[in-house]
C-alpha cells in the first residue's frame, strides 16, 4: 500500500476530501479540539496513534488541524500523508525553550530557519540544504503576531531529537559535543530550541508545499541558569491565536491572487 494511493492514509487515518488545503500542526493531540474551536463547524475526522484530526472552515475555506506527536519522524509522516490527500499549506504550532535571554516565558517565537541537529531531514536533503520556512507563511505569521500585539521574536530555532540531551547534556556520553554546540547556538543568536521545524521545513521543500512555525516559549534555561526566575508558561494560547490568524491571512491572500 502506497501512502499516495487514493485511499485512507495509513498513519493519520484520513482520506481525500476529509482535510483542507490549510492545516495547523500541533504536537499534542490534546490541543486539536482546542484549536478546532476557532474553526467554523469543526468536526472530528480521525484519531490514530499520535495523529488526531479535526476539519472545519475559516473564511469559507476548508481547514484542518492534525497533531504530530513529538519530533521529526512523526511530524514528517503527518506532512507526507496530509500532502498526499490535498493539503499544501502547513502552520506548525508548538512550544519551545528560549535560548537568548530576551526570549521570555509566554513570548511567541516565529522560525525564520532551523538548525538541522536532528536526523529526519537528512533523509530528504543533504545537510548543506537549509531548513527554511515558506516566505508567504512566515510573513503571514509575523504580520498576525504584529497585528495582535503579542510579544514575539523572529529568528533561527534549534531542532534536536533528544529532549533530555538539551535539558541534561552533562550526563550524556557525548556531553562535550552537546555543550559545545549549545554554546555555538547561543553565540549565533539562535532564539529557542524545539523538535520539529527542521524536519517539516525540509520535507515541505521536498514535497513542494508551504510550511511555517510559531511557538510559545515555555521557559528559558539560560535565564534560569543566571538565577532569573520566570514562571513557566505551559499555555500555548497566544501561539494558537497567531497560527489561526495567519491561516486567515493566507486564505485571504491566496484568494486575492486568484482574483487577479
Amino acid at each position: 500500500m502506497s501512502h499516495s494511493d487514493n485511499i485512507r492514509q495509513y498513519h493519520i487515518a484520513c482520506a481525500p476530501g476529509e482535510v483542507g488545503k490549510y492545516v495547523i500542526l500541533p504536537g499534542d493531540p490534546g490541543r486539536c479540539e482546542r484549536i478546532a474551536q476557532y474553526f467554523d463547524d469543526p468536526l472530528k475526522i480521525a484519531q490514530n496513534r499520535e495523529y488526531t484530526t479535526y476539519s472545519g472552515s475559516l473564511l469559507g475555506q476548508k481547514v484542518s488541524v492534525t497533531s504530530t506527536g513529538i519530533g521529526g519522524p512523526s511530524a514528517s509522516i503527518a506532512i507526507e500523508e496530509l500532502s498526499a490527500i490535498g493539503a499544501d499549506t502547513f502552520v506548525r504550532i508548538g512550544t519551545c525553550g528560549g535560548i537568548q535571554k530576551n526570549v521570555i516565558s509566554g513570548d511567541c517565537v516565529i522560525a525564520t530557519g532551523a538548525v538541522r541537529m536532528e536526523g529526519t531531514s537528512r533523509e530528504y536533503a543533504p545537510i548543506e540544504f537549509p531548513a527554511c520556512p515558506d516566505f508567504e507563511v512566515l510573513c503571514a505569521l509575523t504580520d498576525a503576531a504584529e497585528d495582535m500585539g503579542v510579544p514575539w521574536h523572529a529568528g533561527v530555532v534549534q531542532c534536536k531529537d533528544s529532549f533530555y540531551g538539551q535539558h541534561s547534556p552533562a550526563r550524556m556520553p557525548v556531553a562535550s559535543e552537546l555543550l559545545n554546540k549549545w554554546e555555538a547556538w547561543k553565540r549565533l543568536g539562535v532564539l529557542a530550541s524545539e523538535m520539529e521545524s527542521a524536519a517539516l521545513f525540509v520535507a515541505a521543500a521536498a514535497l513542494g508545499v508551504r510550511c511555517g512555525s510559531v511557538f510559545s516559549v515555555v521557559w528559558n534555561q539560560e535565564r534560569a541558569n543566571e538565577g532569573i526566575v520566570d514562571p513557566d508558561c505551559l499555555d500555548p494560547d497566544l501561539a494558537i491565536k497567531v497560527a489561526v490568524a495567519a491561516v486567515k491571512k493566507l486564505i485571504a491572500r491566496d484568494e486575492a491572487k486568484k482574483a487577479q
